[in-house]
């Protein structure tokens, strides 16, 4: 069995020394109260909730839900450990301090989703839906609405889904088909079926909140006639206590391939009382709130499968023997040498290890983002919070397909270094694997945001998200003179202009064939990926030179640190260069294939 290790040390090298996030606190409401002491002993609790509860039902709760009667019942242990969530307050520690909460930056929430999310991804979906849910009600919502809705959530009493995908439509959400009529009393009567909901039932909160696309009547069709309601499933009496179940049921839970401990369930909305959240056929607009919250938590699958993985399989590599080194033995007196001096085992397990570090470095970087953006809607600056959030809607596709795809690679360089072994459940490698998959498909398949970065981000945003990324390259760039790290900061540097070259040829050849943004888009998003890591990469090997001369601190982590960037940039960065190849090509050998031609059996 595995048993996860919260990465304490790595992450607050990167909270203390690359980001100094105590100088950000104090630059956003709430940050006052996140000091040394407090981010601390938050982080430690944190990791030993993940550690010592979560941690051991991870395998156990792959055993899955039970669904009898239209209800779920989460795996054993599931219910007693979300409780202890509750009764600690880790629910509301990013929320407002007048709606319940405790009122701490969100990055601190970020770092606790990373040490729940890899010790058992699967339980950490249940809270993890909510916050999606909470931040579309406390920005879009009317303060009745917070006042109803916002502070159970945030207590962790309800919890919250999101209700988007139908039979007919998963990407196209043009094709809802769900209605919502107005009754009497101001509400609307929500009629329809949702698939894929995650969460949608189970036995871990006393309600659940949906938060539902649907269409008024003679609503615009396509994307512009789509509203965004709120349905829970017990009514809510005006006291705030619980009334009669609504009309929303859940009609099965999905077989699938992983997360097993997660109900993914067929929701039925039988003229369900719901509740308008926006404005009328707006709601895809605020519906992206809970979706942009949704894929950078899905980013954290992608480091969450590379860490865990790599935690599985480092202590197997170190104690397993197999065969002889091919630079002479190692150890002559045992019947073999450990699968450490194997340079294509340290090949993968570094892999591993630089995909965790470097997406932990890149979703820590979009966290503080989040904490500026959050406290520019504070303070009601409109201007402010919408730089922020472009800066962040472009790190976004990035983080989610990118982290999650070499996540997914992580995950399966874990079952690789255990072999034949890494293929039996007991173990748990596979079961990684399985989870992992689906990380690279909800929230938008890597082809989705491939084309959200490419095609709306940058062609049609006339590349600005890029040159303002640019520009904090090369700023950073411009600061770094150390001697040591001469080659990696010109390798970036090159880097960062070939990028935008590729730009301006990716724009002049969509101009003439629309095919040509479909074509390169992934390819597109992996360069992108890879080139960004770099520069994150770059920052922590700064950040790790700077310690090292200061003497503070370990100095074998440091120089791990150093050389593990120097392994980024040697071996996984170069792959840039077969991406850009391919997203330049002529996107004809894809099309010119006729539709009846790509089979010939009878």
């Amino acid at each position: 069995m595995i048993q996860y290790k919260a990465p304490l040390k790595d992450i607050k090298f990167l909270m203390n020394d690359v980001y100094q996030f105590q100088q950000h606190y104090q630059q956003i409401p709430g940050g006052e109260e996140a000091t040394p002491d407090m981010v601390d002993m938050i982080l430690d609790a944190a990791a030993s909730f993940s550690e010592e509860v979560l941690s051991p039902l991870y395998q156990t709760g792959d055993k899955g839900c039970r669904f009898e009667g239209g209800e779920v019942q989460t795996p054993a242990g599931f219910k007693q450990a979300y409780q202890l969530y509750v009764e600690n307050g880790w629910q509301s520690m990013s929320t407002p301090v007048e709606y319940g909460g405790q009122g701490l930056p969100m990055s601190l929430s970020i770092a606790k989703s990373e040490m729940i999310g890899t010790a058992n991804w699967p339980w950490g979906m249940y809270p993890g839906l909510s916050l999606g849910a909470m931040n579309t009600i406390f920005l879009h919502g009317s303060e009745a609405q917070k006042q109803t809705f916002f502070i159970p959530l945030s207590q962790g009493r309800w919890s919250g889904t999101m209700c988007l995908t139908e039979a007919q439509c998963g990407t196209d959400l043009g094709q809802v088909k769900t209605k919502a009529e107005p009754t009497a009393d101001g509400a609307y009567a929500i009629t329809g079926q949702k698939i894929f909901i995650s969460s949608g039932e189970h036995d871990l909160a006393d309600n659940i909140i949906h938060i539902v696309l649907a269409r008024l009547p003679d609503a615009p069709e396509g994307t512009k006639g789509i509203s965004l309601f709120i349905v829970p499933k017990f009514n809510v009496n005006e006291d705030g206590s619980l009334g009669e179940r609504n009309l929303v049921s859940c009609g099965a839970i999905e077989e699938k391939m992983g997360i097993h401990g997660s109900s993914t369930c067929v929701m039925n909305f039988d003229g369900a009382k719901g509740f308008l959240i926006g404005p009328e056929n707006k709601g895809l607009m605020c519906m992206f709130t809970f979706m942009n919250t949704a894929r950078i938590g899905t980013s954290i699958q992608g480091l969450a499968s590379a860490e865990l993985s790599f935690q599985g399989a480092l202590p197997y590599a170190k104690e397993r023997r197999s065969m002889r080194s091919l630079s002479g033995s190692k150890d002559p007196d045992q019947v073999a040498d450990t699968l450490m001096v194997h340079p294509d085992v340290r090949r993968m397990l570094l892999t591993q290890k630089a995909i965790a570090e470097g997406g932990r470095a890149m979703i820590y970087h979009a966290a503080r983002l989040a904490d500026l953006m959050m406290a520019a809607h504070t303070r009601g600056d409109q201007s402010l919070y919408d730089q922020y959030d472009d800066e962040l809607g472009f790190l976004t596709p990035i983080l989610k397909a990118f982290l999650t795809e070499l996540g997914y690679e992580a995950a399966n360089h874990g079952v690789q270094v255990y072999g034949g072994h890494g293929f039996i459940k007991e173990w748990g490698m596979e079961q990684i694997v399985r989870d992992a998959q689906i990380s690279k498909l909800y929230e938008g398949t890597t082809g989705v945001q491939a084309l959200d970065l490419l095609g709306r981000k940058m062609l049609l945003g006339k590349f600005k998200a890029y040159d303002h990324f640019a520009q904090q390259v090369k700023a950073f760039t411009r600061r770094t003179k150390r001697p040591e790290m001469k080659k990696m900061i010109r390798k970036l540097k090159r880097n960062m202009l070939a990028w935008k070259l590729y730009n301006y040829r990716i724009a002049f050849k969509a101009s003439k064939n629309r095919d040509m943004v479909g074509a390169a888009s992934v390819d597109y998003l992996m360069y992108a990926g890879y080139i960004s890591m770099s520069y994150y990469w770059a920052m922590m090997a700064e950040t790790a030179y700077q310690k090292l001369e200061s003497g503070d601190g370990d100095a074998e982590f440091y120089t791990a640190k150093i050389q593990l960037a120097e392994f980024y940039y040697k071996r996984i960065l170069p792959r840039a260069k077969a991406h850009a190849s391919m997203m330049v090509r002529d996107p004809k050998s894809l099309m010119q294939i006729k539709e009846e031609h790509f089979s010939f059996l009878d």
